[in-house]
């Protein structure tokens, strides 16, 4: 997804936030049924959807915040095409799960709880995914990578790159054809 795409569906998704917020009433107490329902429209709370919404409400934008980062529920960062998710759990804990997060941090130029710039990638931590026997422990979408090892993060986002290259040849041969 190139830039201008990706400003594209972010208009759009603000544009529908707008029309959906007509269906609420400008009390203070529909703030967190409003950002369920953008939360659950855009996958997270954008700069843009919190402005629309303090607008709508009639509150400031840091009391949007305020509420929003009280509760876990509620991302402010676009989420990765794919997910990768650390356990940090005990068990993950004591044999490197750290190790493993700061291995993927390193590779995709992020921190935890953010997303790589062109959207592919979405990072957490997260505090147990109840695989202790596999620890160290890293889940890619839906896959559980057990006994992750750093060469093993390297390898996971080279598979990646791999399948996204294919893709590409393909569709130049296919415009080719």
């Amino acid at each position: 997804m190139n830039d201008v795409s990706m400003l594209v569906d972010d208009e759009e998704r603000i544009q529908e936030i707008v029309h959906r917020l007509q269906a609420f009433s400008n009390r203070r107490e529909n703030l967190i049924p409003v950002l369920q329902m953008i939360q659950q429209t855009c996958s997270y709370l954008s700069p843009r959807a919190i402005e629309c919404v303090a607008a709508h409400l009639r509150v400031s934008v840091s009391e949007i915040y305020g509420v929003a980062t009280f509760y876990n529920q509620f991302r402010f960062h676009p989420p990765g095409r794919h997910q990768i998710k650390v356990c940090l759990g005990t068990a993950c804990h004591v044999v490197g799960g750290d190790i493993i997060l700061e291995n993927f941090e390193r590779k995709l130029g992020i921190r935890d709880g953010e997303t790589t710039p062109d959207r592919e990638f979405g990072l957490e931590r997260v505090a147990c995914v109840g695989c202790c026997a596999l620890a160290p422990v890293a889940v890619v979408d839906d896959t559980t990578h057990g006994h992750m090892a750093p060469s093993k993060v390297e390898g996971i986002l080279l598979g990646f790159q791999i399948k996204k290259d294919q893709a590409e040849r393909e569709g130049r041969a296919g415009d080719e054809s």
